[in-house]
């Protein structure tokens, strides 16, 4: 199951780009934001490169010669990265990038699941229509002054030659995946100790996906439009966790003994 390259964890930030394109009730959710994100982050990558950029690569090159042309465009966009996220933040996007999420698993045949913690209506006229307002707190991925901090820390790496880079899209890859599935762990009521626990099990797999997820970002000007598709991505993972999860574990909530099991449990 391990090497079943069908369900890689990495894939799934891809498949969320395709699953978009496909399903049309997803659009408008996109729309919301696109335009006025897609202008501001090409004003904001505009910026970078034409002031940031040559004076970086002058310095990158006293260590690293002619790679440091790939070194600082790798710096640059994770800086782009790092303001366009945070400017993404002023728009309330967090809210759009749960109704994306809870929208792909009650599509996909976990409407329970999402039932636990927001009104779902019976009729509509797509499976957006039928998402009322959450009973509950309803956050995708928690804002995380740490996690900003720990990408700033880990910018300087892509000074390092030839290693440098594939270790700072590792490292903060790592340390941003879990996020991508807090909105899943708030659906099942997790713990704080059962939420490190699954994380735990599945590092490796968060790690990957994370990976994949930031390289997406780093695209500029399509960077948040790929930010959303990784939210359906996420939602995408979790509906193949919770078919693949035995009949006997088959609770959706938890209880805050540790009885919430997963296919991870199971896994050799």
């Amino acid at each position: 199951m391990a090497w079943d390259l069908s369900k890689a964890a990495w894939l799934y930030p891809l498949r969320g780009i395709y699953y978009f394109a496909s399903h049309r009730f997803l659009w408008p959710l996109f729309k919301t934001r696109l335009i006025p994100i897609v202008l501001l982050s090409a004003f904001i990558y505009t910026i970078l490169f034409l002031f940031a950029y040559l004076p970086q690569v002058a310095f990158l090159a006293i260590f690293q010669g002619a790679g440091a042309w790939i070194s600082g465009a790798f710096l640059v966009l994770g800086e782009g990265a790092a303001v366009v996220a945070a400017l993404f933040e002023a728009f309330f996007v967090d809210e759009t990038l749960v109704d994306i999420f809870d929208a792909v698993l009650v599509s996909e045949g976990q409407g329970e699941l999402v039932a636990a913690s927001r009104v779902l209506y019976p009729q509509g006229d797509d499976v957006v229509q039928r998402l009322g307002k959450p009973t509950q707190s309803a956050v995708y991925s928690p804002f995380s002054l740490r996690q900003i901090l720990e990408f700033i820390i880990l910018l300087p790496l892509n000074f390092i030659p030839v290693a440098g880079t594939p270790m700072f899209l590792i490292l903060t890859g790592y340390r941003g995946g879990p996020f991508h599935h807090w909105r899943y762990f708030q659906l099942l009521d997790l713990s704080k100790q059962q939420r490190k626990e699954r994380i735990r099990k599945r590092q490796l797999q968060y790690t990957t996906f994370g990976t994949v997820a930031l390289i997406l970002q780093l695209v500029p000007v399509l960077s948040m439009l790929f930010l959303m598709s990784t939210a359906v991505g996420a939602a995408l993972w979790v509906v193949e966790i919770e078919n693949r999860r035995p009949p006997l574990a088959s609770g959706r909530r938890s209880d805050r003994e540790g009885v919430y099991r997963d296919t991870a449990d199971f896994m050799a």
